[in-house]
């Protein structure tokens, strides 16, 4: 066994951080000993985290249509996708998933919306009576996905009975611009702090495999580290045809358990949760995240793309010997009776009102000059 893999775990292990350097030495470890990796990274798991796992679920309540340009999603207007086009669920189905989330064990139960941020029609007449009413029912965590937030907007989802948000970094400041050119990074670590200032619970991660550096996921881990978020997801690129990235290759198995088991590492403490992409990159090795230091896991479809019956999940977690842990603080009651969204905020690389996208138009000759 290798012993600075060991020193570095008994340091986690005894209640210290690990620094970027230390970190840096594990991106060394290769071939026969990365399972090192992952037996120390499971003795940490257990140590901070227990050993029942979580499972969440989400629903794309409204999907296509993006008016962002991040090249890894089916969903962005500027590509041609099968996803790509505008699309909503009634509300009943949304309200069905959330039941049906709640019974096959899911911890949380998230509502996705794509966009760069909510329109005010849509926090007010559409979202905050569907999250009640999850909120109120109290059988899961009510958590929201919708883009950027303004402190006016995430303080309407806290009174809304919303707990959670996820809103992922998606890979290091330095990278990002090869990804995204819509809206800046600090636009997302400022809905992050924004957040968290309303009361809400963060769940942030990102995207491994869209051709960064290893360098670039320590940026990522130690920033989200610093920020403080309780849950971490760890997406494995799915690339989808009609992106960008739609050649990319897909990470190996045990390179995805390796990022996992870092993650741990540096991380001891927080939720880390493996979501997009395990199906396909993982496939015979899933139940591998686990002892690779995993306590949390996306169960059923996601977004875009389509994942395994939540049966298998379950069947999974048995064999190994563990149980999963649902949600248990129970109903969380709304405060005031029709909250209402006062304020304007401009963001963006367009200076698009984020409440308002959708409902306005943005003027073609301002689109040519900021491209030019």
């Amino acid at each position: 066994m290798l012993d600075f893999v060991r020193g570095l775990a008994e340091k986690v292990l005894a209640g210290e951080w690990l620094n970027r350097s230390e970190a840096s030495e594990l991106i060394r470890v290769q071939g026969d000993d990365i399972p090192d990796l992952f037996y120390w990274a499971n003795k940490i798991r257990i140590r901070f985290q227990g050993r029942n796992i979580r499972f969440c679920a989400i629903v794309a309540a409204k999907v296509g249509g993006c008016s962002e340009d991040c090249k890894f999603c089916a969903q962005s207007s500027h590509y041609s996708t099968a996803r790509s086009a505008p699309d909503k669920l009634t509300d009943q189905k949304v309200l069905d998933s959330a039941e049906h989330a709640a019974a096959v064990g899911a911890d949380s139960f998230g509502i996705v919306n794509s966009g760069r941020g909510p329109t005010r029609s849509e926090l007010e007449n559409w979202l905050a009576p569907l999250l009640r009413k999850i909120a109120r029912n109290g059988k899961t965590r009510a958590c929201a996905t919708l883009g950027a937030l303004t402190g006016e907007t995430a303080r309407f989802l806290f009174e809304n009975g919303v707990r959670r948000i996820n809103h992922n970094l998606e890979t290091s400041e330095r990278f990002y611009p090869s990804i995204v050119s819509t809206h800046p990074y600090s636009e997302r670590l400022n809905t992050l702090r924004t957040a968290r200032k309303a009361g809400l619970s963060l769940c942030s991660g990102g995207i491994f495999g869209m051709g960064e550096s290893w360098e670039d996921r320590l940026d990522l881990i130690f920033t989200l580290r610093d920020i403080g978020v309780d849950v971490m997801p760890l997406n494995f690129l799915n690339a989808i045809a009609g992106t960008p990235l739609e050649h990319q290759p897909k990470l190996a198995p045990m390179e995805c358990l390796k990022i996992i088991s870092i993650c741990r590492f540096i991380y001891p403490r927080v939720e880390l949760k493996v979501a997009g992409g395990r199906e396909v990159c993982l496939r015979d090795l899933q139940s591998w995240i686990f002892f690779a230091g995993a306590d949390s896991t996306m169960i059923g479809d996601y977004l875009t793309t389509y994942g395994r019956s939540p049966q298998l999940d379950h069947q999974m977690v048995r064999d190994l010997g563990l149980d999963w842990q649902t949600y248990e603080d129970g109903p969380v009651e709304p405060t005031g009776e029709h909250p209402r969204i006062s304020r304007i905020s401009h963001t963006g690389r367009f200076n698009i009102p984020i409440i308002y996208e959708g409902e306005v138009a943005v003027r073609q000759d301002a689109v040519d000059m900021f491209r030019s």
